[in-house]
């Protein structure tokens, strides 16, 4: 008999449910429920999976609480929101998804992983896989941006990192993807709000990253709040048995979200706590947290005969399998049991600051950046010049608000004999601009402004949906007085963006001699806008989001659909804004560097494909500019005509190349011709003959594409 048979022969149903249920315990809060004192449950076996504990010494004192002192001795699951690191931030994962690096987004989740298992965890609510083309909503911040070709890579290399190969060794952690699925569609991007969007949508853009991590192996996947056409993804039974179990093949653990079997109430379609849990159970959730609704619920259901005690097992052998799978039977404690040498906190630090610079992004420069080493006196002005908590972003795990750099600290390490003078100017969230005259006065003797903006790293995230996306506060008066100050002293301003969406600021980007966007860099933020500044680093990220011009322009995204009335300025009647263009500010992909790029050439072999082959795409770079920098290569497809109306761009790869000033390189980018099938008029994935259109370019801006036709045969 092996150990879980075992285990659910011995256990009473207390027991079970207790295998069931999570718990809060300790430092940080995620929802509107405060766990009180859990020591004698876990005593018990009541309690066996906990959350939100962070620190080596906390974990194992409850750990032996379960190990020691219940009955049977089964160890607690713990975990912890380690989003885009765990006490050493990297930038939040909407800037990192700027890199268009699988590599990195991997190595940055096993650094992660590394960091967090030392403090004795061995879960993460993390990677948060959902596509987002509403930047009203703020959990857009924690994902990969708007396309679902790039949420898949993601998620891939996400869940690589954080598990590596073995899932029992002490420097792995579990991974949870969330939130399955949609969620990212909530109706005017406003937080919990339902989702109503077709099934085409849902397979073809929301279900394709949840799909690349079941196939990477991933431990857990958590359903969001929400519900999709009417039906809470926490009770879900199609999405979460049929899609995610059966036809993904999914065969590891449904984490409930916090509170979200209780808000099954509030949706209404449970009259309470027994029948919430009971259909979230039969849905498929095996871990509920946060709601009782288990430990309290599940005993009452099981008397009104809506859920089997072969249900209640099935979930409890998935949770004892994943702790197997942690190796937490063998040793509980191996996570945390060795302090990590100095050397390798500072090697982590090192790689937040590389990945910081690289995922900047480069919006605009008036020949003003990089500056020059020279410089004698630098205007820092701006609320998030030098703010420790905000540079960290809207979720920071176990990140401390104090010591991370900010951008005054970078510019003083860069240029050392300078004087950086930082003044705020305005509060972000303050009506008063007495300060301003003292932000005006700065400029006046210095050799270069620059005006660091944007949202408060709170106004990012859960809960944090915002319908007007301008600098928030006083902040755009204070730009406006600085850019009239620098006309009258013939001076130019390099604005420093901070956000965790796309802001709608064509005037901000217009008035800038130059603007970096530079999302939330993490705890070497400062340093990395300074590496970029001086030029040390090439700028190379690129948004992995369409920026609109105005709000009324959302959702926006580069993938849709063609028009039956396509947009001609002559005709007026056709799909098109009476007042400002349909193209976005700045388009998916865009970023420019300290290089000048052209595409000299590109192939497409072969010119006729067949389904079980796949095309190579090799494109021949020059940098034209003065400088060393990396440019990326986008591939794209159009399907001229199908059965049912194909996106006007699919992306079907990326790639880089470095380049020295006036050197050529090649991108070379395999697509398989499995990836050209598509859904068919009855939602089944489908091979079509005929013409297909290849494209590339540095961007998503299609009027600059460079195309080529092949054929599907």
């Amino acid at each position: 008999m092996s150990r879980i048979d075992h285990l659910l022969e011995a256990m009473t149903l207390p027991e079970k449910l207790g295998q069931l249920t999570m718990t809060a315990c300790g430092s940080t809060v995620t929802g509107p429920t405060i766990a009180g004192d859990s020591t004698e449950a876990i005593k018990s076996g009541e309690i066996g999976n906990l959350l939100n504990l962070v620190g080596v010494e906390n974990v194992r004192s409850m750990q032996r609480l379960a190990v020691e002192e219940s009955r049977l001795r089964i160890p607690l699951l713990i975990g912890l929101d380690v989003v885009h690191g765990h006490r050493t931030l990297f930038p939040i994962p909407l800037g990192e998804s700027s890199l268009f690096d699988p590599e990195t987004w991997s190595k940055t989740a096993r650094e992660a992983a590394t960091e967090a298992a030392s403090d004795g965890l061995a879960m993460t609510f993390a990677p948060m896989l959902d596509v987002s083309r509403d930047a009203r909503w703020g959990r857009s911040a924690e994902g990969p941006g708007e396309d679902p070709y790039v949420a898949a890579r993601l998620a891939s290399a996400k869940v690589r990192g954080f598990q590596a190969a073995d899932l029992s060794k002490a420097d792995t952690i579990a991974a949870v993807a969330k939130h399955y699925c949609a969620y990212g569609a909530v109706t005017a991007g406003r937080e919990y709000a339902s989702v109503d969007v077709s099934e085409r949508t849902v397979l073809e853009v929301h279900l394709p990253a949840f799909a690349a991590a079941v196939r990477e192996g991933v431990a857990a996947v958590m359903p969001a709040f929400h519900d999709l056409a009417g039906v809470p993804m926490t009770a879900n039974r199609a999405m979460l048995r049929g899609w995610l179990r059966d036809r993904l093949g999914f065969n590891g653990v449904i984490v409930s979200d916090y509170n979200a079997i209780a808000e099954l109430m509030h949706h209404g379609i449970a009259a309470d706590l027994a029948e919430a849990g009971a259909l979230a159970l039969k849905a498929g959730v095996d871990i509920d947290m946060m709601a009782n609704a288990y430990r309290h619920g599940l005993p009452i259901a099981l008397e009104r005969g809506w859920v089997e005690r072969a249900d209640i097992d099935a979930a409890v052998r998935r949770v004892l399998a994943l702790k197997e799978r942690l190796g937490l039977f063998e040793d509980p404690y191996r996570r945390g049991a060795h302090a990590e040498p100095p050397a390798a906190r500072q090697a982590r630090r090192r790689l937040s600051r590389d990945v910081g610079a690289r995922s900047l992004v480069l919006a605009k420069n008036g020949a003003v950046l990089p500056y020059a080493k020279g410089l004698r006196r630098i205007a820092l002005i701006g609320p998030l010049g030098h703010s420790s908590a905000d540079m960290r972003g809207p979720w920071w795990g176990a990140g401390d608000p104090v010591g991370n750099i900010t951008v005054l600290d970078g510019l003083r390490a860069r240029w050392p004999d300078a004087d950086v003078r930082q003044v705020s100017g305005v509060a972000i969230e303050s009506a008063e601009t007495e300060g301003i005259a003292a932000a005006l006065e700065s400029c006046a003797d210095a050799d270069a402004i620059v005006l660091a903006v944007g949202e408060a790293a709170v106004m990012s995230g859960e809960a944090a949906s915002r319908a007007c996306l301008d600098l928030p506060g006083k902040q755009r008066q204070l730009a406006e007085a600085v850019f009239e100050r620098a006309i009258a002293l013939q001076k130019k301003v390099t604005v420093v963006l901070f956000c965790g969406r796309p802001l709608v600021i064509p005037w901000l980007l217009e008035r800038a001699d130059a603007l970096l966007i530079a999302w939330f860099p993490g705890t070497e933020a400062g340093n990395a806008v300074a590496d970029v500044l001086c030029g040390e680093v090439s700028p190379s990220g690129r948004t992995p989001v369409s920026w609109p011009r105005a709000v009324g322009q959302i959702p926006i995204f580069f993938s849709q659909r063609p028009s039956g009335r396509p947009a001609a300025a002559e005709d007026h009647y056709t799909s098109k804004y009476l007042d400002i263009p349909n193209e976005p500010l700045l388009p998916f992909g865009f970023g420019l560097g300290y290089g000048e790029f052209e595409i000299v050439d590109f192939s497409v072999t072969p010119d006729r494909v067949v389904e079980s082959g796949a095309i190579e795409v090799k494109v021949e770079i020059r940098n034209v500019g003065m400088r060393s920098a990396e440019e990326t290569v986008f591939v794209f497809t159009h399907d001229k005509i199908a059965s049912v109306a194909r996106p006007v761009l699919e992306l079907r790869g990326f790639g880089k190349v470095n380049l020295a000033p006036k050197a050529h390189g090649t991108v070379s980018i395999s697509v398989p011709a499995r990836d050209l099938k598509f859904l068919g008029l009855e939602l089944q994935s489908v091979w079509e003959p005929g013409e297909l259109e290849v494209l590339v370019g540095p961007n998503a801006d299609f009027k600059s594409l460079k195309r080529k036709t092949i054929r599907q045969i």
